[in-house]
């Protein structure tokens, strides 16, 4: 039912690709972290338009498809497209993105 479809992001949501973190190892001895709920680091790949504020200005999205960001412990969606688990959620809400250089000033929405 799915195989020819494709999953895209509306107004402000990314959908984002999470990056799996390596387990620590102690000798032979696999240590998962289970009791630790960690920031999840991701990729985008796909970014919705934008969106209207309150006074009607357009605001689009600064997030581009490829960016790596790191997301909340809570608040994005956790959803499985076609197998591949993917986090849904609002672009305002993406903790930091992780890059070489900061964005120029005029590339900033504020």
């Amino acid at each position: 039912m799915l195989e020819n479809k494709n999953l895209y992001a509306l107004y402000n949501a990314l959908i984002v690709k999470p990056i799996e973190e390596q387990e620590t190892n102690y000798g032979s001895i696999v240590v998962p972290d289970l009791g630790n709920e960690k920031n999840k680091i991701g990729e985008v790949v796909d970014v919705g338009e934008g969106h209207y504020s309150a006074t009607g200005a357009w605001i689009p999205t600064t997030c581009k498809k490829g960016d790596l960001v790191v997301l909340p412990t809570q608040g994005f969606t956790k959803f499985e497209f076609k197998g591949e688990e993917y986090f849904i959620g609002p672009e305002n809400q993406v903790l930091a993105v992780i890059s070489e250089e900061k964005p120029k000033s005029k590339e900033l929405p504020f």
